[in-house]
């Protein structure tokens, strides 16, 4: 005990490690888990323990399904079924839910029953002649990669297994594509700015996929002309076999999404050069930028204040790359680390297309987990932090003097869906900031006495 205490006078090093590669995304058993929430009259079964099932419930709050219409199920495997299978507990689940009146039940598999080798799809199919509804197994235990590789494998089971053949293509249509693969805490808004820009084009939603998605509209997939991709992070390999298989166009492909006055106006040009509706589009575009300025004009924000100041974005590639250019241009600030969470070759392409268009060069970490984005914030001193409440914590201890939380990682933030994309997403980004930088001019001190 004494030699133990003259170690730690002597300033030895703690019995814990400094590093921490806690990482910022969860596993694919909730990506997959939020992209069938997103399929109306559906349920959910999770083939898993019942602490697998807790990330069912994030996917559930993910999508803001209504618990008095939707129904999460779970086979809550303990040991037992865990070492020696529970494909009998996963069929008595499966028929005590025969007399649900839902359209389909999608079977999601976690690490445990998939590791002892439970056939979650065998187990469908035997069972399926026997209840009413639609069973879609969905394999996707945690390790098969990140939640964004389990939205792609969800995708892909609901796309080779729902959708219905059709020679005939709707004139003008569009299929929207993973719009939840999003780090925006109210993505619904960006998808609603999104559905009311191609209704005003004259373009028609033939599916989302998914959110409050029917099945019929599923089945009505390969009827759409074209696909548009709502994320960066996940949605690609769905677009890829919406072409190959149904000749299906992807359109905005390699743009930023439309965050920021560019990246805005050149993602509604694209739209209006492929639907014949460019008068449209550009006077979306003069609409939108008379609305901004004229806004800015009357609240006086506080960008001036920021001009060249070094800041930092952590997030999500959807938010994060077009963050890259709406910070230099919109804020004038000068980006000095981008920490992006995934890492794929799309990814990588785009942002270095943007930096390079930008004429910037800051440190890019992609893949980024805690102690990566700790080091490199360590490194970089930003005075910026554009992220989560994760670098809030990250920066204590650094000469950071702002962290504007537009990402949503540990805590929701937002109770009223607020857009990120389009014009009005520009003044939602600029109060974020404003308010960000007026609470840190607030007195740590209480320096006078109430009267009352």
């Amino acid at each position: 005990m004494e030699q133990g205490h003259d170690k730690e006078a002597a300033g030895a090093a703690p019995p814990f490690p400094d590093k921490c590669t806690d990482p910022y995304l969860r596993c694919a058993f909730n990506g997959a888990a939020q992209t069938a929430l997103g399929v109306s009259g559906s349920a959910l079964l999770a083939h898993s323990p019942q602490g697998c099932d807790y990330l069912v419930n994030n996917a559930f709050a993910s999508q803001e399904c209504d618990y008095m219409e939707t129904v999460t199920l779970c086979t809550k495997l303990c040991v037992n079924e865990i070492v020696h299978g529970g494909e009998d507990i996963l069929a008595r689940t499966i028929l005590e839910a025969k007399d649900l009146p839902i359209s389909a039940l999608f079977v999601i598999s976690a690490c445990g029953p998939e590791i002892v080798g439970d056939d979650i799809v065998a187990v469908c199919e035997t069972l399926q002649p026997e209840v009413k509804f639609r069973l879609v197994p969905v394999p996707c235990a945690g390790f098969r990669g990140s939640q964004y590789d389990g939205i792609d494998i969800s995708l892909d089971t609901i796309l080779k297994r729902l959708v219905k053949n059709s020679d005939e293509k709707i004139p003008d249509s569009v299929c929207l594509i993973a719009p939840h693969a999003n780090a925006n805490p109210t993505w619904t808004a960006d998808l609603e700015w999104v559905q009311q820009v191609l209704k005003r084009l004259g373009i028609r939603v033939v599916a989302t996929l998914t959110h409050r998605t029917p099945l019929s509209d599923i089945e009505n997939v390969a009827s759409a002309e074209t696909s548009l991709l709502l994320s960066h992070d996940a949605g690609q390999k769905a677009a890829d076999y919406l072409s190959a298989a149904y000749g299906i166009e992807q359109i905005c492909k390699g743009i930023p999404l439309p965050i920021g006055m560019t990246n805005t106006q050149r993602w509604l040009t694209v739209l209006g050069e492929r639907f014949d509706a460019q008068k449209t589009a550009e006077g979306m575009v003069a609409e939108g930028e008379k609305m901004v300025m004229a806004t800015c004009r009357r609240k006086w924000p506080m960008a001036r204040f920021l001009y060249r100041t070094p800041a930092a974005i952590v997030a999500d590639a959807t938010i994060g790359i077009p963050l890259v250019r709406f910070v230099t241009e919109e804020m004038e600030m000068t980006p000095e680390l981008v920490a992006l969470y995934t890492s794929s070759r799309p990814v990588r392409e785009l942002l270095e297309r943007e930096l390079k268009d930008l004429g910037l060069s800051p440190k890019v970490v992609y893949g980024t987990d805690v102690y990566k984005t700790r080091m490199s914030l360590r490194e970089v001193k930003p005075k910026v932090i554009f992220g989560s409440t994760i670098e809030r914590h990250a920066s204590e201890g650094l000469p950071v003097a702002y962290v504007v939380e537009v990402v949503r990682i540990m805590r929701q933030f937002r109770m009223i869906n607020r857009e990120y994309f389009g014009y009005t997403g520009i003044l939602n980004l600029f109060e974020c900031v404003q308010n960000e930088w007026t609470m840190g001019w607030r007195s740590k001190e209480k320096r006078y006495e109430a009267k009352w």
